[in-house]
């Protein structure tokens, strides 16, 4: 069995950090990765859409990669986001990010291309036999135009490399409707920040969750609370976090989280162009949700719950 057959848990998909002159910052994305692992987090997903993907240099995502895979240090998997507009580029970083150490990969279909059923699928197909490592299915027609359907899926399982699917298509019905069609083949995470706990309720085994960037320790005891059966604290807990949340189900949801980050971890809200930093209203209406979590901020159970 693959080592990808066994993910689960809370797999952030970390933000990219630049310098002020728009390099990448490595010392600051060693820094914020490790908070996550600290956290306890059970995975890390690197170069995906909240990590400003298509900004990015091919060369600058495989920086990125090993400076994720630096920090783990073998403790949990790291996957390399694919994510290109074309199947030949895809395959391309897949043998690139597989030849420098990535564990895994979180695939894309070919946007912002919007390919049919059997393109889609020829697609993943190939971009798995490149890199020759699990994958992450992401599925997210809200955003991309694409559906990977339950149906589709089933076609899929007949690859082996193919292990795990981010659901994302903001109707909890759809992971019910995956079990129904596929049983427990793929390992089903909810990609939607304010959909994360009732797509555990219903059997999602992980959550590649975006606001964790900022608040770890918060989103691994949801996880830990619901994975034990203790939904009504870990119902607390989510309904503190609701308003954050929400902010991951926007078009700026990078700028949102990574003003998060910045007011609650001492990071910072640089963006690299065309995407800038939040000013005036918008700004202001996320500190005002910031400040408000703070001063709420929940009392956790005990930092090792998975022990309990």
């Amino acid at each position: 069995m693959s080592k990808g057959a066994n993910w689960s848990g809370i797999f952030p998909a970390v933000t990219t950090k630049f310098t002020a002159d728009d390099r990448l910052d490595v010392a600051e994305m060693e820094r914020c990765f490790a908070l996550q692992l600290d956290a306890g987090v059970h995975g890390l997903i690197v170069c995906g859409s909240l990590g400003e993907a298509s900004t990015l240099e091919p060369d600058e995502k495989i920086e990125v990669l090993k400076t994720a895979l630096r920090v783990a240090g073998g403790k949990v998997p790291v996957l390399l986001t694919v994510v290109e507009g074309s199947t030949r580029r895809a395959q391309a970083l897949a043998e690139a990010g597989a030849k420098a150490g990535a564990e895994g990969f979180m695939v894309l279909p070919g946007v912002p291309y919007k390919s049919d059923s059997s393109e889609t699928m020829a697609h993943y197909r190939a971009v798995a036999k490149a890199g020759g490592l699990p994958v992450m299915i992401y599925n997210n027609p809200v955003s991309y135009g694409v559906d990977i359907t339950p149906t589709m899926l089933g076609e899929l399982a007949a690859d082996p490399l193919f292990v795990a699917i981010k659901e994302s298509s903001d109707d909890v019905r759809r992971v019910t409707q995956i079990f129904n069609a596929v049983g427990d083949r793929f390992q089903v995470f909810t990609g939607v920040d304010n959909l994360a706990l009732e797509s555990l309720a219903v059997g999602a085994v992980g959550w590649v969750a975006g606001l964790v960037c900022a608040f770890p320790a918060e989103t691994v005891a949801i996880y830990e609370l619901a994975r034990q059966g203790r939904m009504a604290e870990a119902l607390a807990i989510y309904r503190w976090f609701q308003p954050l949340l929400d902010l991951d189900v926007s078009s700026r949801l990078v700028q949102n989280i990574k003003l998060v980050e910045a007011l609650v971890t001492n990071s910072n809200d640089r963006c690299r162009a065309p995407r800038l930093p939040l000013v005036g209203e918008d700004r202001a209406r996320v500190e005002a949700i910031v400040e408000k979590a703070m001063a709420n901020r929940p009392k956790l159970p005990a930092a090792k719950l998975a022990a309990e």
